[in-house]
């Protein structure tokens, strides 16, 4: 019944409104233009927003949204353009332009993007879409300068809200230079855990509504600290960046901008895109890591290596 209400729905779009159309694949659309009239064209690299959603549990059901976040950006070919997409309609619209869209699941399981139905992808369901054309670049040098603000910006509004997170919470924190909001409740004695050092942490992570999601604090699952050397890159940034203020013995707290952590992509499905995190920790240990064992013999400057 609720598929036939759905198909009927659809059906009065069509009819009744003359600003929706169809695509060759069936994907129901609609573009809002705006002042600009000059289209799209192959090979521009176009900035936009995105999102989609569907009904779930009676309710609006975002699945991926950049509104409000880092916005994406597409170079225009349209040899490698998908179906049943707004992709269909891109080369109609100019800056500032809006598209509104309608995805079919079944039609997207026929063509092998869903590989089957399920709770959430239901047969004769469907998914709404939305798209802003904000900007179009002329290469990848202003693409490149773009992304790179864009970066800052929602690392400034992650900031923001961590430090509301810790007035409304009482944690009196320091701020890194790249942005992470430090809690020392002890800093602990002897070297910090600087650049090249080897830490050992015992920690419990969770987000800002106190969801837990990885930690090895807990004393009955007898979990060793996690050992790693500080900048080596083999932790989220703000590891790196915010246990340089603790030395062994130190506990604290981290708050850690999303930008710093798992960023756009999240890390599914346990932490969602654009997830701040927060960290108790324990600094177990820090010390300077062994020598590898086997090392590469450094050659001095200028030497050339031997013909073979």
């Amino acid at each position: 019944m609720k598929i036939t209400f759905r198909i009927l729905v659809f059906a009065l779009l069509l009819a009744g409104c003359h600003q929706y159309e169809k695509t060759k694949t069936g994907l129901v659309y609609k573009i809002i233009h705006g002042n600009s009239k000059v289209l799209l064209k192959q090979g521009d690299i176009v900035k936009f927003n995105i999102e989609y959603k569907m009904k779930a549990h009676g309710k609006d059901s975002i699945l991926q949204s950049t509104f409000g976040h880092i916005p994406a950006y597409v170079k225009i070919d349209t040899a490698q353009f998908g179906k049943h997409s707004f992709t269909e309609v891109l080369m109609q619209c100019a800056p500032g332009d809006k598209i509104n869209f309608v995805m079919s699941i079944d039609t997207l399981k026929n063509l092998g993007m869903i590989p089957e139905y399920n709770e959430l992808f239901k047969k004769g369901g469907t998914i709404d879409g939305r798209v802003d054309i904000l900007k179009v670049f002329p290469n990848d040098a202003a693409v490149n300068a773009d992304y790179e603000n864009e970066m800052n910006e929602e690392k400034n509004r992650e900031v923001k809200d961590l430090q509301a997170y810790a007035a409304k919470n009482n944690i009196k924190t320091v701020q890194s230079p790249n942005g992470v909001l430090v809690e020392v409740q002890k800093e602990g004695e002897g070297p910090k855990a600087d650049s090249g050092m080897q830490v050992s942490v015992y920690y419990k992570g969770y987000t800002e509504n106190g969801k837990e999601f990885d930690g090895n604090m807990d004393s009955a699952a007898k979990k060793p600290a996690f050992t790693f050397v500080v900048g080596k890159h083999n932790v989220i940034p703000g590891w790196d960046d915010g246990l340089r203020y603790f030395a062994k013995g130190g506990k604290g707290r981290l708050l850690i901008p999303a930008m710093l952590g798992y960023g756009p992509q999240g890390s599914p499905p346990v932490i969602p895109p654009y997830t701040n995190l927060v960290f108790d920790i324990e600094v177990n240990d820090v010390t300077t890591p062994a020598p590898p064992k086997n090392p590469t013999p450094l050659m001095p400057p200028g030497a050339i290596k031997p013909a073979k």
